[in-house]
């Protein structure tokens, strides 16, 4: 080795140790003629000092030494001089005298401060990703990573499952977003799918006797992209043989909460996990993966407001909408400007405004309420408005008449929005909870039929089977979500054994007979063969990781992600290929692109 320790491990007790180090020149300071470098390795960081008056040879090495050279030194263990001494770092009693030193390669200057985690945009840090990658806090985050994905190996081998791998090159399956495909140039014209999720692949692992299953798993979706999605992303993928609902969710909690304790020690986690009602959450919260840190809960005002003046509330409610509305704490003080920022906020959700009240006064005193309803509202209406927001003076009220489905969700964005300005959410809390009773299938007036409201592969509970011949609409499903702080961390269901009853799925979902024998003849005729009951889930390691990381977006827990248009900016990925590739797998493009030849590229 290079090197006879890593960085961070010295400690004062190794004080009179000769070493040898090895690493990359974080930070460089010189006073009185001596120089300090802050060495930084994948461990961490250590002073060295260059003192010419005891090694002046080394100190001629250090003259030349920038930022982000890589060298190695050999020197004395010391304690620092009383004083000195650097709490922030765990090396911080002592430091490295060096009688020698040797650069092995020098460096440009960064593009960015690797030594400052400051700000830098996003094209930048994606392009260098190797020196972003540098920086302590992303090192910090890929080792968290590291950690967390060891913890659940660990967690679910004590506990009986065993890890399999599946393929990537598969079907085209219905998982909900679009499949990356694959050409096969050994079968002309055909195509391979990237898997959106090992769904199938995990319960005929249930079918072939595995009985408890996990991966970490790679997953594909050609979908839109946001803070918490990738084009390529990581899931724990679990699957469960002779399990109920609750077997899964008792084992979640479980590996949730030791997961925290063992990694984020410093972080609380509120057990036992709430367990809402996918209805409960959509009328409390307005979404169905809540932000259950805070309050700020949304309240029906349709009762109330239907009895009022004010023509917007009242047509609203006649048409079946819903007037629903939130109070916010001490913000009646709040500008026409900052009024109308939420009013566009509301308006990005589909609703055509949003009502504001500000209570300057007694909540009954309509004088002392600025809001274009005031004037068509009782004292009485407006009192009864504040008692159910549970209103005090100074608090402001937005209301929303609208649709159901719109009213919700403007609220539970402005719900969102206002916590962060009142900073109402405990950064290091980790507010875990259950989504529970799904509505199984949801109607698409865009192409008029019934479509799964997660996948087609989701059980019905048994006592609204019977419902799929009569009232689709009313059956509940056997799925489960897991959200954490405003995050959708998971999915899973049990899984429908029995032939008959996934064939009647796939016919509700519009399916005709030919399609389902060519997409799922293989799952189907595998179903008839003794498959158990079974259940899984699968949770997205990316967000979660995020979130125990406490960064905003999962592309900062991500070695080499995407950017937002789902390119790779370092690699230049998508990119043209050489024609005869295109030729080998039979492919021509459709449009002439717009790009000079180079090379006979296309």
């Amino acid at each position: 080795m290079l090197k006879s320790h890593s960085c961070a491990e010295l400690r004062k007790k190794d004080v009179g140790r000769k070493v040898t180090l090895a690493g990359w020149v974080h930070r460089r300071r010189d006073h009185g003629g001596i120089a300090f470098i802050d060495l930084r390795d994948s461990s961490g960081i250590v002073q060295v000092v260059f003192n010419p008056q005891i090694w002046p040879q080394a100190y001629q090495v250090a003259g030349s030494l920038r930022h982000e050279y890589v060298i190695q030194v050999v020197g004395e263990i010391v304690s620092r001089p009383e004083g000195t001494e650097n709490p922030k770092l765990a090396t911080g009693e002592i430091e490295v005298i060096v009688e020698k030193a040797v650069i092995f390669n020098a460096s440009e200057t960064p593009p960015f401060y690797i030594n400052e985690d400051i700000e830098i945009e996003e094209s930048l840090c994606l392009k260098s990703r190797y020196l972003y990658l540098r920086r302590p806090r992303m090192r910090d985050n890929i080792v968290l990573r590291h950690r967390v994905i060891k913890f659940i190996r660990d967690f679910l081998d004590a506990r009986g499952f065993i890890e399999v791998e599946t393929p990537i090159l598969i079907k085209s399956t219905p998982e909900g977003a679009r499949d990356y495909l694959v050409p096969s140039r050994l079968n002309p014209g055909k195509f391979y799918a990237l898997p959106q999720s090992p769904q199938q692949l995990k319960q005929l692992l249930m079918v072939a006797g595995v009985e408890k299953y996990f991966q970490i798993a790679k997953c594909f979706r050609d979908e839109d992209l946001r803070a918490d999605r990738q084009p390529e992303f990581t899931q724990l993928d679990l699957e469960m043989s002779f399990v109920e609902e609750n077997d899964i969710l008792q084992l979640m909690e479980e590996l949730f909460t030791s997961l925290v304790e063992t990694v984020r020690p410093e972080m609380r986690v509120l057990r036992p996990f709430p367990r809402f009602s996918y209805g409960e959450v959509m009328e409390r919260y307005g979404t169905d993966k809540p932000d259950v840190r805070f309050g700020l809960e949304l309240k029906d005002l349709s009762d109330i407001a239907a009895q009022t003046d004010f023509a917007v509330f009242r047509s609203a409610v006649a048409m079946g909408g819903r007037v629903k509305g939130i109070c916010v704490p001490g913000c009646a003080h709040y500008s026409r400007r900052q009024l109308d920022e939420l009013i566009s906020l509301a308006r990005t959700c589909g609703v055509e405004g949003l009502t504001t009240v500000s209570l300057s006064g007694e909540t009954a005193a309509l004088d002392k309420v600025k809001s274009a309803a005031a004037k068509y509202l009782t004292s009485a209406q407006l009192k009864d408005i504040c008692d159910r927001l549970e209103a005090r003076p100074g608090d402001l009220l937005l209301i929303v008449a609208a649709k159901p489905e719109l009213a919700d969700k403007a609220l539970g964005e402005l719900r969102g929005e206002m916590a962060k300005r009142l900073g109402l959410a405990d950064a290091n809390l980790l507010a875990l909870a259950f989504v529970v009773d799904f509505p199984l299938l949801e109607w698409s007036e865009t192409t008029g039929c019934w479509e799964s409201m997660h996948h087609p592969f989701t059980a019905p509970r048994q006592e609204d089977i019977p419902l799929l011949d009569t009232e689709p609409a009313k059956a509940h499903a056997h799925h489960y979500d897991v959200v954490c702080n405003g995050c959708e961390l998971g999915s899973g269901s049990i899984r429908m054994h029995k032939r008959e009853l996934q064939e009647k799925i796939f016919k509700l979902l519009g399916y005709s007979q030919e399609e389902i024998e060519g997409r799922f003849g293989h799952f189907l005729t595998a179903l008839e063969y003794g498959a158990p009951p079974h259940g899984g889930i699968a949770i997205g390691l990316d967000r979660l990781v995020m979130l125990l990381a406490g960064e905003q977006t999962i592309r900062e827990v991500i070695a080499f992600p995407k950017n937002q248009n789902a390119v790779d900016v370092m690699f230049d990925a998508p990119s043209y290929v050489d024609k005869n590739q295109l030729d080998e797998l039979n492919l021509k493009l459709k449009h002439e692109i717009l790009r000079q030849p180079q090379n006979d590229r296309v």
